[in-house]
């Protein structure tokens, strides 16, 4: 999905996502909430924050649903990191680094 303040529409975003260590666990997101690593969250460069996306790990299908709390990834070559629960649910735990795609959700 690209999301710039000048597009008119969303499409899918593909490219590479790791997950926060564990280091960061109690520390303050960039929205005031804390890290929770059990929680099915992630860090996005542009999404507002509360922004539900499906992602879906490309290499075996998986997909769930995370709220976007906090800013990143800082790696030039990643557009999504995730809490640690959302990479053991999506599979890439052991990898550290997964082929994703990222589709915004409506708002509840």
């Amino acid at each position: 999905m690209i999301f710039c303040q000048k597009c008119t529409s969303l499409d899918p975003e593909i490219g590479l996502a790791s997950f926060y260590s564990d280091k960061f666990g109690g520390k303050i997101t960039a929205s005031g909430e804390v890290y929770d690593q059990r929680k099915l969250t992630a860090a996005h460069r542009t999404l507002p924050f509360n922004t539900r996306i499906r992602v879906t790990n490309l290499n075996n299908k998986r997909a769930i649903i995370v709220k976007v709390n906090d800013r990143g990834p800082f790696t030039k070559d990643r557009i999504l990191d995730l809490s640690k629960a959302a990479a053991i649910k999506l599979g890439f735990i052991k990898n550290g680094v997964t082929k994703v795609m990222l589709e915004i959700l409506p708002n509840e």
